[in-house]
């Protein structure tokens, strides 16, 4: 081959590697670049709730809007431990994320536990007017005290019903010397107390199997938590009393929150904060279906009378109680939105 025709071949397999990617021209395979932060985020729930349906839409979100510079690892079901062993790992570090329940982070921010006082909303509006309001601001400002950052959306869990391998609950005298399970809180374990029945606090990731070995004969949680969770082998009954509302709030690690830069921490505040508003829906729709299934899987319903228990709580100071407690500012906030309590 002459000189001049070897230049212009190789002039002519040169441009046509300059179409090709880097990867393809080197020969090997394309490499995605690891992200700039990568954190884990765990919960206490199945997969298949819509909390973690919902979550792992905002995880693709922000990896896409980062452009990959944010991955967030999603651990359901008690893989990283319960809910308190979950609690002190996004305190230290950790992990990044949690969404504890308000009574869970109440062990730790005691004011949390507000929105969960006995049959204190009437209905989901009521709870979020409260939770996005006045209330809402005042247990952010208490949680952000502990270096870990709240959300401004709380997602969420639900008015809790009580099930019972006995039978039937439809007043506060049913509730004498029932040994129900609650969680890991002092205010489930006052309100059940002055009920009268015999409150046992057990991590979520025990119910199952202390309903099974009858350590406790009831529980009380959401429908689709029970749906999910399928307390229906192990319960007879589910009495509708709505006696408590309770959500999740999704909390960061604060050391970890105040290291994003400004832009990626809206992209991800953004995210979470309209995927809580999509599961707030997803679980107001599930309820409407909810107990249909679990009726046909062998659960009987009754609705309980509200009136009983709150007077039986009236007068055993459970309310007084726990407005010295809370304080008359987290007091004053919460009944602003629902009415005279104590």
């Amino acid at each position: 081959m002459n000189p001049t025709s070897f230049l212009s071949n190789r002039r002519t397999v040169l441009r046509g590697l300059g179409a090709l990617p880097v990867a393809s021209v080197a020969g090997l395979p394309r490499i995605a670049r690891a992200a700039e932060f990568s954190l884990k985020y765990g919960n206490n729930l199945p997969v298949t709730h819509p909390l973690n349906i919902r979550a792992q839409e905002a995880a693709d979100r922000i990896a896409k809007e980062t452009k990959g510079r944010v991955e967030i690892k999603i651990f359901p079901n008690n893989q990283l431990g319960g809910d308190t062993d979950m609690l002190a790992q996004v305190r230290s570090g950790g992990i990044d994320f949690f969404t504890p329940s308000a009574l869970v982070i109440a062990t730790l921010v005691p004011v949390a536990a507000i929105n969960a006082v006995g049959f204190a909303f009437s209905d989901r509006n009521q709870v979020w007017n409260a939770m996005d309001g006045k209330i809402g601001a005042h247990v952010r400002a208490a949680i952000g005290k502990m270096r870990l950052h709240a959300f401004e959306k709380m997602w969420d869990n639900g008015f809790r019903q009580i099930t019972s391998s006995k039978g039937p609950v439809t007043s506060a005298k049913d509730m004498d010397g029932l040994k129900i399970r609650v969680p890991v809180s002092p205010l489930s374990v006052s309100m059940f107390k002055a009920l009268g029945a015999a409150p046992a606090s057990l991590q979520f990731s025990e119910v199952y199997s202390a309903l099974q070995t009858k350590i406790v004969d009831a529980q009380e949680n959401p429908l689709p938590i029970i749906q999910v969770a399928k307390l229906y082998e192990v319960q007879k009954n589910c009495s509708l009393s709505n006696h408590i509302w309770d959500g999740y709030w999704f909390i960061a690690n604060g050391r970890m929150w105040e290291s994003l830069p400004a832009d990626l921490k809206t992209i991800v505040s953004t995210a979470l904060n309209d995927a809580g508003l999509q599961q707030r829906e997803d679980i107001r729709k599930l309820n409407d279906t909810v107990q249909a299934d679990l009726q046909a899987k062998g659960l009987a319903f009754n609705t309980s009378s509200p009136d009983t228990f709150r007077a039986k709580l009236r007068d055993a100071g459970f309310y007084s109680e726990w407005k010295g407690r809370f304080g008359a500012e987290a007091w004053g906030l919460l009944e602003q939105s629902v009415g005279k309590l104590a």
